[in-house]
């Protein structure tokens, strides 16, 4: 199986206009009748939804960090199955990742082009820019061989004249220009604590915003070049989620929250319920009830500040929710599904299963963590290791007591930090955490969240 080409939107620096040309480049080849496997670098569960939305397939994500440098590539060739060309949008600047790896560095735009053997484009803002750009291009594009930068988007060209200033400085770098966007933000999409407000939330503005993105691209980017010199050169097999897991038992019903305020998941989550047994029923804790029959509950991230009044609104959910915990049913929560099981978030009344509080707060939590388990639950067993990420402005106001921690890890000071909640009236039954992980990097939990959900449903038949 040929690798599906490929090419890496990557800049010199956050907020150079990354998610637009990505998003609009993905678009822009769909429409030219392209099948384009849509890609981001990280943990970011945001952008992936607009690149859903302008390719018409999955959006995925590549993380070196949280799932291994190994299952890279196999989870490229997954997720690019059947599509013409991939096209991945990197995080940050392009040598940017995990602070103290090697180079280069753990979890970056760079690594993960390495890895894939695929060409990277720069996308420079060149705002304030002139002939100096040809330097940084240089220094860019020396910076690691094993990185091979393929040319140059310039965004926010000013006028005719800038260009042509910023194109020789490109000639001089040696690198060629596959297009130049004009200085206008007819696209901006809304943004807020955590990046860009979601797909989800934004509705059919977002399709609106897409599909200017993809015009915009269109009539200033050199698509058909961009098709050429795509490429990628992974010889490792497809990712699968079947392997070991399948189990010859009877379906299992898994109750997974969505909608507005629970939008953060990982498409592999899904792929690895199905592959082990469970039917996946999706249902909007803002407005709808417990799915019938649910035997395990998934909550996983999002935005539930922004959606709190609606949330605490829906007693009857939250009753259900209360009554499925006290009969045993296993619940992961993940972020946004650790604030809603607590007595209230930023004083709405949430669900009260669990015996925390929570607000919103001024400081942004962000980075990865390798973490420990403290505790058997229906997710992990006591002492399993984990990478995982925290990404939230959110906090606990009221914490449970230490003995009831779900995990431990060490911060950037080496100071001991216990976070999470484990509890339940079986053990562990509910796992709940600030930390995201991605179930790729540890299959097992799957497996073991849907037997105890599996265990817990024949006992009750």
């Amino acid at each position: 199986m040929v690798s599906t080409p490929a090419i890496v939107l990557a800049a010199p620096a956050s907020g150079s206009g990354k998610t637009t040309v990505a998003t609009g480049i993905m678009g822009a080849l769909r429409a030219s009748g392209k099948r384009v496997a849509p890609f981001k670098v990280g943990p970011d569960y945001i952008d992936p939804g607009y690149h859903s939305l302008a390719s018409g397939r999955v959006g995925r994500n590549l993380d070196p960090v949280l799932t291994s440098a190994a299952l890279i590539g196999p989870l490229f060739r997954h997720g690019s199955d059947g599509a013409d060309i991939a096209v991945i949008e990197g995080v940050m600047g392009l040598f940017d990742g995990r602070i103290g790896t090697a180079e280069p560095a753990e979890g970056s735009t760079a690594q993960v082009a390495a890895l894939l053997g695929a060409p990277v484009i720069l996308v420079v803002d060149v705002r304030g820019h002139s002939q100096s750009l040809a330097a940084l291009l240089h220094g860019f594009a020396t910076y690691d061989v094993r990185v091979r930068i393929a040319g140059v988007i310039l965004n926010h060209v000013g006028s005719e004249r800038h260009e042509r200033v910023l194109r020789d400085a490109c000639e001089r770098a040696g690198l060629p220009v596959f297009g130049v966007i004009p200085r206008s933000d007819p696209l901006a999409v809304p943004s807020r604590h955590l990046g860009l407000v979601t797909a989800s939330e934004h509705g059919s503005r977002a399709q609106d915003a897409v599909a200017a993105m993809s015009e915009l691209v269109r009539t200033s980017v050199d698509l058909a070049a961009l098709t050429r010199i795509a490429r990628s050169s992974v010889a490792q097999l497809p990712w699968s989620p079947d392997f070991t897991l399948r189990e010859p038992a009877t379906p299992v019903r898994i109750a997974l929250a969505s909608g507005p305020a629970f939008t953060f998941t990982y498409a592999e989550q899904r792929e690895l319920l199905a592959a082990i047994g469970a039917e996946v029923v999706e249902f909007d804790p803002r407005c709808d009830a417990l799915p019938e029959d649910s035997a395990g509950i998934i909550l996983p991230g999002g935005f539930p500040e922004e959606h709190a009044a609606e949330l605490s609104a829906n007693t009857g959910l939250a009753e259900q929710i209360r009554t499925a915990i006290a009969r045993g049913v296993p619940v992961h929560a993940e972020c946004a599904g650790l604030l809603y099981l607590g007595r209230s978030l930023d004083s709405h009344p949430m669900v009260g299963a669990l015996d925390i509080a929570a607000e919103f707060g001024s400081r942004l939590v962000l980075g990865y963590r390798d973490a420990v388990a403290l505790q058997d639950s229906a997710m992990f067993a006591a002492g399993q290791r984990v990478t995982g990420h925290e990404f939230h402005r959110t906090y606990l106001s009221e914490s449970p007591p230490v003995g009831q921690s779900a995990w431990a890890w060490r911060d950037h000071n080496d100071v001991t930090v216990r976070e999470g909640v484990v509890s339940g009236p079986t053990q562990g039954s509910v796992h709940a955490s600030y930390l995201h992980t991605h179930p790729t990097a540890h299959p097992e939990s799957i497996a073991r969240f849907v037997a105890a959900a599996r265990s817990g449903a024949e006992v009750r038949t």
